[in-house]
């Protein structure tokens, strides 16, 4: 009681700076545990396709243990939310990293029986392990004030560049920890992920906040609006697009990236790691200051430099198929997607208010990891039928399509400004 009295006679600008001390803590357990969890996703993306053209009928069907997982958040984005708007994040977010060890030892079992079906099972259950994982950006945000959002975004993906160093490692090391060829490379899998649900269970669901949004200065009581009336803001199309585009891309090419390399182009396993490797840690690496940038230049340049990046990824990769044109492509692909993704993540918020968090959130991750599982699902047949020039050229008409809805944003919020100013 004393030491509410003594809050509420500080100074406001005091207690905001305290509240933001306070919920900071969640944001270092996401950032710490999503180091812990997203081992596990480059584990499979290096090894999925490889272990898949051992056991799969068809080399066309190589990489769908990787689409496997890719499908399992897709669907299950869905349920996850609705799952945390009746029991709240940290029990879910617990149960997510529980069942990501599971899908370790399922895919322990297929690799050890050969058994293909089994295999990419495991990706699918490691991959609706992985929806629950892409709600921490958002509980992120949801910790602290409007003005750290993106910073907070951004710090979470962090935890990813410690996984872009951990999980190809493991997986290699795993690779020839015991007789049976990555079985070892799965019980990392189901360790790290056992790691997670520890930290996680750290995590405070009474720190949560949900930022009044500047754009709109609706608070969090408003009652939710209709889906349709939110959709009809070039905004939100632009928020969607970029994490959806930026994602779907960035997938479609890296998925057929260790394909291409290792068992077309026979380079090594251990360039194709490295090159996998130095592209996942281009990703979340950007988040050491993409937050800062985006507080400073806006959404709208992030974006267009993201999309640049993806135009000289493919260019590069066309020039030819030595070590450093897969290196200098892929590292290029991951700082594209993080300035899309992370853009899109901040940008979202702004269009909807507390009551419509979860439908707004669900609404767009299924845009996001359905257009990620069918270019992780294509990837395997475009490069084997059509070939990878074919592959990397398709990827031109995705980014046109961003670029005209940023120009119908553009052009619709002048209007809006001249109805205002008129």
């Amino acid at each position: 009681m004393l030491w509410c009295c003594f809050l509420g006679g500080l100074p406001q600008s005091i207690l905001s700076k305290f509240r933001d001390l306070t919920m900071a803590k969640n944001v270092w357990i996401l950032t710490l545990a999503q180091a812990f969890a997203m081992s596990a996703t480059p584990m499979m993306m290096l090894l999925g396709g490889i272990i898949g053209a051992k056991l799969a009928p068809s080399e066309a069907l190589a990489t769908l243990p990787i689409a496997s997982m890719v499908i399992g958040v897709a669907l299950s984005v869905v349920p996850v939310s609705r799952l945390m708007r009746r029991f709240g994040r940290k029990p879910l977010f617990i149960a997510g990293a529980l069942w990501a060890a599971t899908s370790g030892g399922v895919a322990i079992i297929a690799t050890g029986q050969q058994w293909f079906a089994l295999f990419c099972l495991s990706g699918f259950m490691l991959g609706s392990a992985g929806a629950v994982v892409q709600q921490y950006r958002f509980a992120a945000m949801e910790s602290v004030s409007a003005e750290l959002a993106p910073k907070a975004a951004s710090r979470v993906l962090v935890g990813g560049l410690v996984a872009a160093f951990v999980g190809p490692e493991l997986a290699v090391l795993g690779g020839e920890l015991i007789s049976l060829p990555y079985v070892g490379a799965f019980m990392f899998l189901s360790l790290v992920s056992l790691g997670a649900a520890i930290i996680l269970s750290f995590y405070d669901s009474q720190a949560e906040v949900t930022q009044q949004q500047a754009s709109d200065a609706r608070l969090d009581s408003t009652p939710a609006s209709p889906l349709i009336h939110i959709l009809a803001t070039p905004g939100v199309w632009v928020a969607i697009s970029a994490a959806t585009i930026g994602y779907a891309l960035m997938s479609f090419v890296m998925t057929a990236t260790p394909l291409h390399m290792h068992h077309i182009e026979h380079h090594s396993l251990a360039d194709t790691k490295w090159v996998i490797q130095s592209h996942i840690i281009a990703m979340y690496l950007p988040s050491l200051f993409s937050g800062y940038l985006i507080a400073k230049w806006g959404t709208s340049k992030m974006m267009l430099i993201g999309l640049l990046a993806y135009v000289v990824t493919i260019v590069v990769a066309l020039m030819g198929a030595e070590l450093l044109n897969y290196w200098l492509a892929l590292v290029l692909l991951g700082i594209g997607w993080n300035f899309l993704f992370v853009s899109g993540t901040v940008l979202l918020p702004r269009y909807y208010a507390r009551s419509e968090r979860y439908s707004m959130q669900s609404f767009n991750d299924s845009f996001v990891f359905g257009a990620q599982a069918i270019a992780s699902l294509s990837a395997g047949w475009v490069i084997h039928l059509l070939g990878w020039q074919v592959l990397l050229l398709s990827c031109i008409p995705f980014i046109a399509l961003h670029l005209l809805l940023m120009a119908w944003q553009y052009f619709y919020s002048k209007q809006a400004s001249a109805v205002e100013n008129s």
